[in-house]
C-alpha cells in the first residue's frame, strides 16, 4: 500500500505536473485577477523549471562526485539496487534499459577489475507488472551474458522500495550465505542522486556500506546562451528526479526508514 500512496503522491507534487495544474486554473480563471495571477504564476514556475543552468547547478551541487576505480579496494560484495530496466517490455529473452544503465555496466566492470567478488541485485517487480520476472533476475541475466560468473551473483527478487532493497539486502548479507563482517567488504551502487537516501536505509539496517555513485546527471556548470535562456526538457526532467528524490527522504524520516 505504501508503494501505490508513494507512486500517486509523487505525481502530484512533480514540478511540470504542478504547472500545467497552474496553467490550465488560471485559463479556466481567466477573467478573475487571481485567475491571472495564477496563470502567470504557472507560467512563471515553467520557465524556472525548463531552465537548464539552474537545474544543473541544483543537481551538480547534490549529487556526490564520482570516485575513480583505481581508488577503490577490494570488496567482498557489490550491492547493486534496481530500477534501470522496463519492466513493462517483451519478450523478456533480453533485458530493456532505461536511463540508469550505469548501475549495471559499471558493477560488471568493477566486477571484472577485480574491485568486487560477488554481485547482490536487490529489486522486485516494481508497478504494475507484465511478467513475473523480476528486475533482479533481468539485470543477472544481463551480466551473466556480459561475462560475469553465474554464482557469483546474488539476487532479492521481493524489494519494490529503497528501504525494502536495505531490509532485505541485511538478510541475505549477514545469512551464513554471505556472513560478512566487516563494514569495508561491502560497496552500496547505485545512482548518484539517489545515493544518500540508499546509504541512509543501509545505515539505519545496520549495514555500513562504502559507496559508488554512478549514473550522474549533473555536469560542471557552465553558464552559455543555451543553459541560461533555451528552455529544456531535460531541466524538467532534473527536477522531477530531485524533488521526488527530497521528498522520498522526508518521508523516510517520518516512518522512521532513516
Amino acid at each position: 500500500m505504501f508503494f501505490y500512496i508513494s507512486q500517486l503522491f509523487s505525481f502530484l507534487i512533480m514540478p511540470f505536473n504542478i504547472c500545467m495544474m497552474l496553467i490550465l486554473l488560471g485559463y479556466v480563471f481567466l477573467k478573475k485577477s487571481w485567475g491571472k495571477n495564477i496563470l502567470l504564476a504557472g507560467i512563471v514556475l515553467l520557465l524556472f523549471f525548463s531552465n537548464s543552468y539552474i537545474a544543473n547547478l541544483v543537481i551538480y551541487s547534490w549529487e556526490p562526485k564520482p570516485k575513480h576505480f583505481s581508488s577503490l579496494p577490494t570488496y567482498e560484495l557489490g550491492v547493486v539496487l534496481t530500477g534501470v530496466t522496463h519492466i513493462d517490455k517483451l519478450p523478456k529473452d533480453r533485458t530493456y534499459f532505461a536511463r540508469g544503465a550505469d548501475r549495471a555496466t559499471q558493477t560488471v566492470q568493477l566486477y571484472k577489475m577485480g574491485k568486487i567478488r560477488k554481485i547482490l541485485i536487490s529489486g522486485g517487480l516494481g508497478f504494475n507488472p507484465v511478467h513475473p520476472l523480476s528486475e533482479a533476475e533481468s539485470l543477472r541475466d544481463f551480466m551473466v551474458w556480459a561475462g560475469v560468473n553465474e554464482a557469483d551473483i546474488i539476487v532479492e527478487t521481493k524489494a519494490v522500495n529503497t528501504h525494502e532493497n536495505a531490509l532485505f539486502s541485511e538478510k541475505i548479507i549477514t545469512s551464513d550465505e554471505i556472513g560478512l563482517d566487516q563494514p569495508k567488504q561491502l560497496l552500496l551502487i547505485t545512482s548518484a542522486f539517489h545515493m544518500k537516501r540508499a546509504e541512509a536505509c543501509f545505515l539505519k539496517v545496520g549495514l555500513h556500506p562504502d559507496t559508488f555513485p554512478v549514473d550522474f546527471y549533473g555536469k560542471i556548470p557552465e553558464a552559455n546562451f543555451k543553459s541560461i535562456v533555451q528552455p529544456g526538457l531535460e531541466a524538467i526532467m532534473v527536477w522531477h528526479k530531485l524533488i521526488k528524490e527530497w521528498v522520498g527522504i522526508v518521508v523516510y524520516s517520518l516512518v522512521g526508514y532513516i
